[in-house]
């Protein structure tokens, strides 16, 4: 008796059709720096004449996943806006240093491949990737029966950026009475989803295409609607103005995530009703009666990312900021402390 490898499970020919159908949106993202791409062993990119722009270039380099956020996403079944989050989510990481994305890298893996999906998926990265000047140069899929269980998957991505060494943003610069910024979100981003899932779908039993009054779209469109990207605008008042501090709005809320670009003895006091909380925040408080202190641990609360700046410099950012379209809130001040949050 013989047996294949897709009698195994794994399906071969599955996964070179999603190659298929990806493979001329990917190249879509692709700049002239781009050596080797999809189908390669190895993603190659060319550095030569980027550096030429640095005294002393450095490479920043994340990497992450969206988390259970693909859960609705497979509840929806669609995947688009989660290609564009794993993006955007990325970008912001390594823009906290105040580094500028080149080039991106995909891992999605499965219990089974589905082209379909994957194409969405591939299609809402190579969508952030243009949008935000990344190369979308190479990636992996992997159908791993046995290690996901079945209707399972898990996307991550390695994003990689440059940014000068005197300008890396590292938050030693900030002082007490230096100002705090917040940018608005669109809604959870790629956070909370485990307390989400758990509030909506298995407390109260409703479903992806359930309506809600507070709610503009169904709770599965609110729900997965993608994750912003701030590199753009951010980098252009990097280079007019000085940035002490920028800290990605991400799991731990503010609560956990100002502290980490703030040096030792310094806190900061936010201004609780200084920004407008998004509707889709204020509705899982109500149904899952969640204390309000946990709320801002665990998401953004209508805040995705935070600049600590100088007072000299708050007016012409803000200004600049509202010109890109940003929604843009002074919510609060640094002071002394012990590296902590405080909600006035």
């Amino acid at each position: 008796m013989s047996i294949s490898y897709k009698q195994s499970g794994v399906n071969i020919d599955a996964g070179n059709e999603a190659v298929s159908r990806i493979k001329d949106k990917v190249k879509t993202t692709f700049d002239n720096n781009v050596v080797t791409g999809l189908g390669s062993f190895g993603a190659m990119y060319d550095l030569s004449e980027i550096v030429k722009k640095y005294k002393k270039p450095i490479l920043a380099q994340s990497i992450d996943g969206v988390g259970t956020k693909l859960k609705v996403a497979k509840m929806a079944g669609k995947f688009e806006s989660i290609g564009e989050d794993i993006v955007n989510h990325s970008c912001n990481d390594i823009l906290c240093q105040g580094a500028r994305p080149l080039t991106f890298l995909d891992y999605i893996a499965a219990d089974k491949i589905e082209p379909k999906e994957i194409e969405e998926i591939v299609f809402g990265m190579a969508k952030a990737c243009k949008e935000n000047s990344v190369s979308l140069i190479g990636g992996e899929t992997a159908e791993m029966p046995g290690v996901y269980e079945k209707g399972e998957h898990d996307i991550a991505g390695c994003i990689t950026g440059i940014v000068e060494k005197d300008k890396i943003i590292t938050g030693d610069k900030i002082q007490e009475g230096d100002l705090v910024l917040g940018l608005g979100s669109s809604g959870l981003h790629t956070n909370g989803f485990s307390l989400v899932r758990k509030i909506f779908f298995e407390m109260n039993n409703y479903t992806v295409d359930s309506q809600f009054e507070e709610l503009h779209f169904s709770l599965g469109k609110e729900l997965l609607t993608p994750h912003r990207n701030y590199a753009n605008p951010v980098l252009k008042v990097l280079d007019e103005y000085e940035v002490k501090g920028i800290a990605h709005i991400t799991g731990g809320g503010l609560i956990e995530n100002i502290p980490r670009v703030l040096p030792q003895g310094l806190s900061v006091e936010i201004k609780k009703h200084s920004w407008e909380i998004l509707p889709i925040f204020k509705l899982i408080q109500k149904l899952g009666n969640v204390p309000e202190e946990e709320m801002y641990r665990v998401f953004n609360m209508g805040v995705g990312l935070v600049l600590i700046i100088g007072a000299e410099d708050f007016q012409p950012v803000i200004k600049d900021l509202e010109d890109s379209g940003e929604k843009v809130y002074e919510i609060g001040r640094v002071v002394g402390g012990s590296r902590s949050v405080k909600f006035i």
